[in-house]
């Protein structure tokens, strides 16, 4: 049997790890071994802040909530409460984003959950 070199598949795939290792610092662009480390453990990290992202936007909608619920005499907690004992369902994204755009909105909703408190 003739010997096979695998030249253009080899080529093929340096190139291909060197294409997703550009915009690296220093030799991890350069330099195949590194490249292929450094790519390997950026798709590590990608991978896990996919998921780490919801959770720092949930912290981030809850904040911001919080704050707005103390401008209206109410801490976060009984905020949700009350909304949940009152029957209005509206999820914390859309909260947040009447808290920091539409004030009298999000006051009115404070005041239905402080009464649904009572």
């Amino acid at each position: 049997m003739p010997r096979v070199k695998g030249g253009i598949v080899t080529r093929q795939r340096r190139k291909r790890v060197l294409k997703l290792a550009k915009g690296y610092y220093g030799s991890k662009r350069t330099l195949f071994k590194t490249a292929k480390q450094q790519v390997m453990k950026s798709g590590q990290y990608a991978y896990r802040d996919r998921r780490q992202r919801k959770r720092d936007f949930r912290k981030l909608w809850i904040t911001r909530i919080n704050a707005a619920a103390r401008a209206n005499d109410l801490s976060y907690s009984k905020m949700m409460h009350g909304l949940k004992l009152a029957g209005i369902e509206v999820n914390r994204k859309m909260l947040s984003e009447l808290a920091i755009h539409d004030e009298d909105a999000f006051a009115q909703l404070a005041d239905k959950a402080k009464a649904a408190l009572q």
